[in-house]
Formats: C-alpha cells, sequence, structure tokens
C-alpha cells in the first residue's frame, strides 16, 4: 500500500474558513545531547511549489540541501532557534515551542493562521494555529518548514564540530550515537551540551548526588 504524500488539504481547509496566508511550522533538534533546538516557519506560494517537496527525514541530504535553496527562494521564511540556556532553563518541550514561535513571529508577512506539526501548539499561537500530528508528511507548508530547519541546524552543528572536534557533530548533529557517547568520556562536556539532559546531568553531577 502506497503512503499517502504531503499535500496542501489542510491548507486549503483553512482558506476556506476564512484564513488567507497560512505557514507551516515544524521544529527539528528535541532529541540531541547538545546544540540548539531549530524552528522554521514557511509560507509557501501555491504557484510555485518545489518539485520532490517532501518530508524531511524522508529526503537524502543533497536532495535536501537542493529543496532548501528552493524553498527560500520561492516562499516567505523565517528560521529560529532557542539556545542550549534556554533548554535547559525551560525544558526542551517548552524552549521548541519558544523557537517556533520566534520564527513565525519572524516572518516577512503575518500569517493568518499556522499548521504545527504535532500535537501541541505554543502559547502564543493558541487560538490562531492548528496542530496536525505527523504534519510533515501530510501538509506541504509544514514539510517545507522540516526542510529549513533541518539543514540550518545541521549546518550549524557542522560548524560547531569545527570548534569542537571529535564528538562527530558533523554526522550525529549533536544527537547521542555511540561516537558521541564515547567522546563524552574522553573528551568531556562542551558548552555546548544540554546539562539538563539525563546523560549530561548524570556525567556532571553524578559525584554529588553519590551517598557517602
Amino acid at each position: 500500500m502506497q503512503k499517502p504524500t504531503a499535500d496542501l488539504s489542510f491548507e486549503i481547509a483553512a482558506q476556506a474558513r476564512g484564513f488567507a496566508l497560512i505557514a507551516g511550522v515544524d521544529e527539528v533538534g528535541r532529541g540531541p545531547l547538545a546544540g540548539p533546538v531549530t524552528a522554521a516557519a514557511v509560507i509557501l506560494d501555491a504557484a510555485h511549489i518545489p518539485e520532490g517537496l517532501a518530508d524531511s527525514k524522508t529526503l537524502t541530504v543533497a536532495k535536501r540541501e537542493k529543496l532548501y535553496d528552493l524553498i527560500l527562494g520561492t516562499a516567505q521564511c523565517c528560521i529560529a532557534h532557542a539556545s542550549v540556556e534556554e533548554i535547559d532553563r525551560l525544558n526542551i518541550l517548552r524552549a521548541s515551542h519558544l523557537a517556533m514561535e520566534r520564527a513565525v513571529a519572524g516572518l516577512p508577512i503575518a500569517p493568518d493562521h499556522c499548521l504545527i506539526d504535532g500535537n501541541l501548539i505554543p502559547a502564543q499561537l493558541a487560538g490562531r494555529a492548528t496542530a496536525i500530528v505527523k504534519g510533515d508528511a501530510k501538509s506541504l507548508s509544514i514539510a517545507a518548514a522540516s526542510i529549513i530547519a533541518k539543514v540550518a541546524r545541521d549546518r550549524i552543528m557542522v560548524d560547531l564540530a569545527q570548534q569542537h572536534p571529535g564528538y562527530g557533530w558533523e554526522v550525529n548533529a549533536g544527537y547521542p550515537t555511540k561516537l558521541h557517547h564515547q567522546a563524552l568520556l574522553n573528551l568531556g562536556v562542551t558548552p555546548w551540551h544540554r546539562r539538563s539532559f539525563k546523560p549530561i546531568h548524570k556525567m556532571l553531577y553524578q559525584e554529588k548526588t553519590v551517598t557517602p
């Protein structure tokens, strides 16, 4: 059975309710042990949808890079982040929502309605958004946002890998791979690691929590 592909059904349904400008919103980077969480908001031009647009997870690196340029060239886009410090202070869910809110606020044109990937709507977008579970596989606007956020964050992690070699961030984007865990043991924790995440917290504070 062929999997359904993303289309403009949700965007058309929102327009039928009277909303003219629809933004797709997605984030990437909830799971990594290091680096920011990144979100993107995208208002597509329905007359210029890049060919092959799909959920970023289904695309090769080369295809994502190509679509990234095409989306930026044809759509209204904004990329935003929540820092490691904000992740540790707020928790990863609230920080990811903060990044989404920033992405929407930073769009060149304010959207009338947002389509959010997931089952929760960020607080500042309440009343003007629809949450769509697995939206990056259903809505082309969210799929576009997933590509923009993924490529943008991957590039950040490649840059950080040059500053902190050995953790494999250029290939694992900060996710908890075997190489990353081994590097933490050998090289220690960097300023870009999320101290609120269990493996990092345990490394930093296990000595303080051991009962004599």
